[in-house]
């Protein structure tokens, strides 16, 4: 028996480091289009996008540890099937659980792991990925300027470019105010075209400009009415400008600003983030509640209720004391009293509905951050148990499927995993919205992909030709002789 367990370990481990990497490699690939018009431009040295690709790597692990966990079961138990070796397995009295034993024990460790990589590891490498990529954006491009508009990101120089060449590097219509002297606008300079780029080492700027001319204010010479401005100017068929930068260089991000993002926290962390964010945003309800215009009985009822202590609570019921005939009270009054109590009771219910305005949309916003920090806790639960799961519905479709290599398997596979990527996201979303409970929204994939788990597993046990195009043709057969046969009876009769 433990020759058989080293087989089948020895038959799963290859293909599973294998699709775990080519899993991680294509979503990295989603990755750099989502981000490379960050990245494009930079300036950037090889060893910083380097690092960057190496966390967002770190943070593709919890997704692709499931779909990896799919694939290398249905390749290994296809492999299996295709060369009847299964068969020959099962011939010699061995159950497909017995078969399945050593890989459940890696499914459970990989599920445990997968959770203690998202509660330890995953929070420390997002911080250092949201750091940088954060770092990465606030890196100034080598082309900088924008077409119409003066630009002072140069230090010292305001430019303005008319139009810029989507071919080459060339900018059309400059115009270079320098300020470096800090005297105004006293030199400029005007060229009809040029280019510019940043030095190897990032530290100048280099211009090249065609056919300009550039002035510059002089001291004035005398004083008084004979006062004049003088001023120089220069013309050119072509000159080269270094500028110094400064603040082009790149600067990382302190993490200690980051630290309070959901993301960047364990469990515990979450935990008392969501406890503190859930009785500051419990205060802000009941203050909310307390500065509505209510009733003297009902606005002592509405503070007695919202009351976040049990036990200042009071058995509070609002009852009516006397019970009049409103109609008829309304009627007998004067016209101006009436008037009065009709302008008294719109602005009442207009200071509440501006009141419910005002706090609307910022209580929203304060409930849908605590419950993205209540799914980031759930999240790295699902993700860890998924692998398990994955585990229970390849194992046995691989079996029924007979099928290995990276073709039936791979197409299984991705639509089996797309399938619960979109069942997850459409719980997640009802439970953001407070649509759903947290728990069940959260977890309604699980809830529908365990029971189908545990149905192929049976199947698979029982031998069952669940995918087999074979046995659903002998049974349409079946269906069809039966009708036709219960068809030449009816007209015979």
């Amino acid at each position: 028996m433990k020759r058989l367990h080293l087989f089948i370990l020895k038959t799963f481990f290859g293909p599973f480091l294998m699709t775990f990497f080519i899993v991680v490699f294509v979503l990295l690939m989603q990755f750099l289009w989502k981000y490379i018009d960050d990245m494009v431009g930079k300036g950037l040295e090889w060893s910083i996008v380097a690092e960057l690709l190496l966390y967002a790597s770190f943070a593709l692990i919890p997704m692709a540890f499931p779909l990896a966990m799919l694939l290398a079961s249905i390749m290994t138990f296809g492999n299996l099937g295709e060369n009847y070796e299964l068969v020959a397995i099962k011939a010699s009295g061995i159950s497909l659980f017995r078969i399945m034993r050593p890989l459940i024990v890696v499914a459970i460790a990989l599920s445990l792991f997968a959770f203690y990589f998202s509660n330890n590891i995953l929070p420390k490498t997002n911080l250092k990925f949201g750091a940088l990529l954060v770092s990465v954006k606030k890196q100034k491009p080598e082309m900088i300027i924008s077409e119409g508009v003066f630009t002072n990101e140069i230090d010292g120089y305001s430019i303005k470019v008319e139009r810029k060449s989507n071919k080459s590097n060339m900018l059309y219509g400059l115009m270079i105010y320098d300020h470096r002297d800090n005297k105004g606008n006293i030199k400029v300079t005007v060229a009809d075209s040029g280019s510019m780029k940043i030095s190897e080492d990032k530290k100048y700027m280099v211009m090249t400009l065609y056919d300009g001319q550039s002035a510059t204010n002089l001291e004035p010479n005398k004083r008084g009415k004979n006062r004049t401005f003088a001023f120089r100017r220069e013309r050119f068929g072509k000159e080269v400008a270094t500028i110094p930068l400064e603040g082009f260089d790149f600067q990382r991000t302190d993490e200690n600003r980051m630290r309070s993002a959901y993301k960047m926290m364990n469990m515990n962390q979450l935990t008392n983030q969501e406890d503190s964010l859930y009785n500051e945003y419990s205060a802000r309800v009941r203050r909310f509640a307390i500065s509505m215009n209510y009733p003297k009985p009902l606005t002592s009822a509405v503070l007695n209720l919202t009351q976040p202590i049990d036990s200042l609570k009071k058995d509070y019921h609002v009852q009516a004391d006397t019970l009049v005939n409103f109609e008829e009270l309304y009627q007998s009054l004067d016209t101006h009293v009436q008037n009065e109590l009709l302008s008294t009771a719109l602005g009442q219910a207009r200071s509440n509905q501006q009141t419910i305005n005002q706090n609307l949309n910022e209580l929203y916003s304060r409930k849908n951050f605590i419950n993205k920090v209540t799914m980031e806790k759930h999240r790295k639960f699902t993700w860890s148990v998924a692998c398990l799961i994955f585990f229970f519905i390849g194992a046995p479709l691989g079996a029924i499927i007979r099928k290995g290599g990276l073709g039936m398997p791979v197409v299984v596979s991705i639509l089996m995993f797309i399938t619960y990527y979109m069942v997850s996201i459409s719980g997640e979303k009802f439970a953001r919205e407070d649509m759903w409970n947290m728990t069940n929204g959260m977890w309604f994939s699980t809830y529908l992909f365990l029971p189908l788990g545990m149905f192929l597993t049976y199947k698979s046990a029982n031998d069952s030709g669940l995918l087999n195009i074979e046995t659903y043709q002998h049974n349409l057969k079946r269906l069809f002789r039966f009708l036709f046969n219960r068809k030449e009876k009816t007209d015979t009769n």
